[in-house]
C-alpha cells in the first residue's frame, strides 16, 4: 500500500538501526526525502547506503541541542519545510532501584525526553501546517518492569507529550501521535538482553507472554509509523498505538 509520501520531507531520528532504520527505509521506498540521524559516522554511512533513495545522513546526538540545530540546518539547505517527524532516537539500560546512578538517570532522560522535546520544538519553524509528528514511546510505560523504571518513566513522558502537544499545535492542524512497540527483534534489544543465546532465550520467554506468540519485526513497527503519519490517519490525533501483539491488552 502506498501512503502518499512521494516528495515529502521526513525526519527520522535514530535512523541507523532497528525501528528507525526500518522506518527510514519504508519512507524512502515511498520516494520521500528522508533525513536520518545517528551518533556514529560509520553506522550512519552504512545506513544511508542500505536505505538508498533520497536519504541524507546527519551525524548527531539528539540529546544535544547543537546537534539538533545542525540537523535542521541541513534540512533547510535543501528544503523549505518538513512534512513528517518520527522522533525515534533513544534507548535505555537495566538498573534496579538502589543501583540507579545520576549518570544513568541523566543520560536516559536526555536521550529519551529532552531529545524528543527539542527535536520537535526546534522543528516548528520548518514544520508545515498540517504536518504529522510520530513519537516513539513503549509499552513498558503501561505496566511495571523490573530494573527498567527510569526507561519506563521516560516513555511515559513521551506518551504525555502527544496528549499535550495536540493542544499546543491545534491551530496549525499538526497531528501528534505515539507508537508504543513491544518486544521487537533489533540489535539494540539483543545487546540489552546480553547477546547470543541469552538474548534468544529471553526473547523466546517474552514471546510466550504475547498473544500473537512472537516478538515483532522492525518492519511491522515501521508500517504503523507510516500509517499514523499518512493522510489515511487524518482524524487520528493524540493516540498511543500499541504495536505489541496484544501484550498490554490482557
Amino acid at each position: 500500500m502506498a501512503y502518499g509520501f512521494d516528495g515529502k520531507v521526513v525526519i527520522v531520528t535514530g535512523g541507523t538501526s532497528g525501528i528507525g532504520l526500518a522506518t527510514a527505509k519504508a519512507f524512502a521506498d515511498e520516494s520521500a526525502f528522508v533525513f536520518i540521524t545517528g551518533r556514529r559516522q560509520e553506522a550512519l554511512d552504512a545506513a544511508v547506503t542500505e536505505i538508498g533513495g533520497k536519504v541524507t545522513g546527519v551525524r548527531g546526538d539528539m540529546g544535544r541541542l547543537d546537534d539538533i540545530d545542525r540537523l535542521y540546518d541541513a534540512v533547510q539547505q535543501a528544503h523549505s519545510q518538513i512534512d513528517v517527524i518520527f522522533a525515534n532516537a533513544g534507548g535505555g539500560e537495566f538498573a534496579p532501584l538502589g543501583a540507579i546512578s545520576e549518570e544513568h538517570y541523566q543520560s536516559t532522560f536526555d536521550s529519551n525526553v529532552k531529545g524528543v522535546l527539542f527535536t520537535v520544538q526546534k522543528a516548528l519553524p520548518l514544520l508545515r501546517d498540517g504536518a504529522s509528528i510520530v513519537l516513539n514511546a513503549s509499552n513498558v510505560s503501561a505496566a511495571g518492569t523490573p530494573a527498567l523504571s527510569v526507561y519506563a518513566a521516560t516513555k511515559a513522558a513521551v506518551r504525555s507529550f502527544a496528549r499535550n502537544w495536540i493542544l499546543d499545535l491545534k491551530d496549525r492542524h499538526i497531528r501528534v501521535n505515539a507508537i508504543s512497540p513491544g518486544v521487537t527483534d533489533t540489535a539494540g534489544l539483543n545487546q540489552l538482553f546480553g547477546g547470543g543465546e541469552q538474548a534468544e532465550g529471553t526473547k523466546a520467554y517474552l514471546a510466550g507472554l504475547i498473544p500473537s506468540g512472537r516478538v515483532a519485526q522492525p518492519q511491522e513497527i515501521a508500517r504503523s509509523v507510516l500509517f499514523l503519519a499518512s493522510d489515511e490517519a487524518s482524524f487520528i490525533n493524540g493516540v498511543e498505538l500499541y504495536v505489541d501483539g496484544g501484550q498490554k491488552q490482557i
